[in-house]
């Protein structure tokens, strides 16, 4: 017979727990409620949400069909009110459900200082998707936020909102940030670099008031000073959950009191995460949450276990603030510090040191050997013998280099790797001798890295040493010659530290060269363009020649011309433009090409103003065969004319090629519609491609038909026209957005996978966001050049600067 379990909170903590559970025992039958209307997502990526480098739907790690194919009951969105324990049964405003066993994981509550006006409009916490959605609303470019709280989750705040065009500022009690993890010398280089970004930082400062009439306008201090307001944030602490447990009579503490093998004072009631309380201590960072899971899960199949507490280490997830703190650095008797500095790179080192043994490190600026201080703290390792030489890190212990795979060598089995997830070294030797040879294979058995990403470092060495030579670290290449940045930091840093122009993106990510080369200024400028595009103008000189000049450059210097022709349809009169273009401007070839175009080959550069004009004139745009965007939507004459076409293909095909044309793409973008299965349009080996069905449209993508030959894959079918244009809109944006330059959409899909493309486009949310943000570049970008350069002020750019020709002399 199937076993009851209630699960009370749809965490992090009790999503680990119901993993391992399942995964041991599944003869469960189980009914999960949230309070929250959703699953279980990623609670330590809220930070990259509120700053806009991440969505939602990315940071979810339990989806509908992961509940589904488990028979887990989800009653989302409706909260328990009551835990009778004598009827076993937990009831809620919409009913009850009984249960065998209940676990309670109702997480922790913010803590809200008790100051008038705490109850304005305006007034958030900062604890879960709702709250960050509050803020995402509230922040209005210009507008002014006030966070109260300089710890750990008040920064994360500080500095999304800051990201997202507020005026920052953050009130802080104490005398420097974050001084639970830090000493005063890194919370000053913290404030520093905080400071720089444009958020203001007042330490010691105790709130008085937040005044409003109706709603938050400002923040009045005990000193008297006042901050303007429009958005307040309370992130001063946390509490545990525990309402419902003092209400049933459990025994509590500060916490819900559980065991070592996390069962409360009633033997079938346990609890797990921020809620619990375990030999007078609580916890509030992962890592140990989701060793109580384990135990949970364990303590749940009969299996015997214990929840031991282990060393916890502390990174900001603040884009270019470096810090790392773990152990206790308070100072005392007994104790001596070793301390590094490097004003000019704004390096800050202090590792603290008792009877020999490493007791707390703080780091700042270059956190690269945190592990590796952090598995000396946890293991009590004697460090005597490196004394001199501690602070240099794992490489250069014994006045000598050292192997810097050793410490990892060293490290046993038990040692974790993965904090966020609790992956220790064993786990991950196990996946890659198991067959899992690739970082993608190991996160996706074992979760390590998967999480925040700083440990796939490590991850990465546990790799190379169990399979030796055979292992092949992924070559993250730089992006030029100019950086040491790979093409992706680039994107990254561009959005989340709002870098606006070529210029800023040099100054701020320490370009090596004065200004860019062939190679990372045209990737710039196409980043800047597709990122923000009402604020950045498009740089003509960081493209590449055929670009500049708005047509294809041959090798005799003369340029091809190929005016756009909707789906490959044309008319007699563009015909005869077209010919008179070619007599009057003496093309020596006209060319129908591949893509159901005719191009007219070795026209003069100083002819090209005056040709593009009289096709201007004959209602002609540029069919941009030059450009990195879209090139040609390919189509066959469909169920207008043809007997086994299925839709209108032609008309799909015209209708997409005037939605998408101008865009500019990280490569070049080629479409196929095909009105029937027999594929006339070759839709199957374009970058996207439509088939025709009687019940729709099949959308295929990542097909490649030039030096590589791919057929596509299947994206999704949609029944209606309106349908594939708006998936065909999202995918391009998602392309836009996420790839690399240069990158064909078959590349990009291979980096990325299929699947996730598919999540994206399949969530409407998702998909419509990416629509919307489309239009807005096609509002900047849908626009014919030719008719630009056509005009007779601009026509004087494509002469030539002295006439070269040789003249025979008198």
């Amino acid at each position: 017979m199937m076993k009851r379990l209630v699960v009370i909170g749809a965490g992090m903590a009790s999503g680990r727990m119901l993993e391992h559970l399942l995964g041991q025992d599944p003869d469960w039958q189980v009914t999960l409620f949230n309070a929250e209307p959703r699953g279980n997502y990623n609670r330590i990526m809220l930070s990259p949400v509120l700053s806009g480098e991440k969505t939602h739907a990315e940071i979810v790690t339990h989806d509908e069909d992961w509940y589904a194919d488990r028979g887990i009951d989800c009653r989302f969105g409706e909260p328990v009110v009551k835990i009778d324990r004598a009827a076993r049964m937990v009831l809620t405003n919409k009913g009850f459900a009984p249960y065998d066993k209940l676990v309670i994981a109702t997480g922790s509550a913010p803590f809200i200082i008790p100051v008038p006006g705490k109850d304005l409009p305006g007034v958030v916490s900062y604890r879960d998707l709702d709250d960050t959605n509050a803020m995402i609303a509230a922040a209005q470019p210009g507008a002014k936020a006030v966070v109260i709280g300089g710890g750990l989750l008040g920064l994360e705040a500080a500095a999304g909102l800051a990201l997202r065009g507020m005026e920052v500022t953050v009130i802080h009690l104490m005398g420097h940030l974050m001084e639970r993890q830090l000493d005063p010398s890194a919370g000053y280089l913290l404030q520093k670099a905080l400071e720089a970004r444009g958020i203001r930082i007042h330490c010691k400062g105790a709130t008085k008031a937040i005044l409003g009439n109706g709603r938050v306008e400002a923040v009045l201090l005990e000193d008297g000073t006042t901050y303007g307001a429009d958005l307040v944030v309370m992130a001063v602490g946390i509490r545990p959950e525990t309402r419902l447990a003092q209400d049933a009579g459990l025994e509590m503490g500060r916490g819900i009191a559980v065991d070592d093998r996390m069962v409360t004072s009633d033997p079938d009631i346990l609890a797990v995460g921020e809620c619990v309380e375990h030999d007078g201590q609580l916890f509030g960072l992962v890592a140990p949450l989701y060793d109580q899971a384990k135990v949970v899960a364990a303590t749940l199949a009969g299996r015997e276990a214990a929840f031991r507490p282990v060393q916890t280490a502390t990174k900001l997830k603040v884009t270019g603030c470096d810090l790392f703190s773990a152990g206790d650095f308070a100072e005392g008797p007994g104790r001596e510090d070793i301390v590094f500095r490097d004003p000019g790179r704004g390096v800050y080192k202090r590792l603290v040191i008792e009877a020999d043994q490493l007791v707390g490190a703080v780091m700042y600026g270059d956190t690269a050997d945190g592990a590796w201080f952090f598995g000396l703290i946890k293991d009590a390792t004697d460090i005597s013998e490196m004394r001199e030489t501690l602070i240099f890190g794992p490489a250069f212990q014994g006045g000598a280099p050292a192997d810097p795979m050793a410490a990892v060598a060293a490290l046993p089995p038990e040692a974790e790797i993965c904090g966020c997830n609790g992956v220790c070294k064993g786990r991950i030797v196990e996946a890659v001798t198991g067959g899992a040879h690739t970082l993608d294979a190991v996160r996706a058995r074992t979760k390590a890295s998967g999480s925040c990403g700083t440990c796939t470092g490590l991850v990465e060495q546990v790799m190379a040493l169990t399979l030796g030579d055979s292992f092949v670290k992924p070559a993250a290449q730089p992006m030029c010659r100019c950086t040491d940045l790979t093409h992706e930091d680039v994107r990254r840093l561009i959005r989340a530290d709002g870098l606006k122009s070529i210029p800023a993106v040099m100054q701020e990510l320490g370009w090596t060269s004065a200004g860019g080369c062939a190679s990372c200024r045209p990737a710039l400028n196409y980043y800047l363009l597709a990122d923000w595009p009402l604020e950045y103008q498009d740089d003509r000189q960081s493209r590449f020649v055929n670009e500049r000049n708005h047509a294809n450059i041959q090798k005799d210097g003369t340029y091809s011309v190929v005016p756009r022709m909707w789906g490959g349809v044309t008319t007699p009169a563009e015909l005869r433009a077209i010919a008179d273009a070619a007599d009057r401007y003496n093309v020596p070839m006209v060319k129908v090409t591949g893509g159901q175009r005719i191009d007219l080959l070795g026209v003069r550069k100083e002819d090209l103003p005056a040709m593009w004009a009289d096709l201007n004139a004959a209602g002609m745009v540029s069919g941009h065969a030059y450009s990195k965007g879209l090139r040609t939507v390919k189509t066959c004459v469909g169920s207008e004319f043809c007997r086994f076409g299925t839709q209108d293909s032609t008309g799909l095909g015209i209708r997409l090629e005037k939605l998408l044309w101008g865009s500019w793409t990280p490569a070049k973008v080629k479409l196929g519609v095909s009105g029937c299965p027999r594929n006339c349009a070759e839709a199957t080996c374009k970058d996207i491609g439509v088939v025709c069905v009687d019940s729709g449209y099949e959308i295929s993508v990542a097909g490649a038909a030039g030096m590589e030959v791919k057929q596509t894959e299947l994206l999704c079918k949609v029944a209606t026209e309106e349908e594939a244009m708006e998936v065909i809109a999202a995918f391009t944006q998602l392309y836009r957005e996420n790839a690399r330059y240069l990158h064909r959409i078959y590349k990009w899909v291979a980096k990325v996978g299929l699947d996730w493309c598919r999540e994206q486009i399949a969530d409407p949310q998702t998909r419509a966001a990416l629509c919307e943000r489309f239009a807005i570049s096609q509002s900047v970008y849908q626009k014919d050049p030719w008719a630009e350069h056509a005009a007779p002020d601009e026509r004087g750019k494509w002469h030539p600067l002295a006439d070269l020709t040789l003249e025979a002399a008198e």
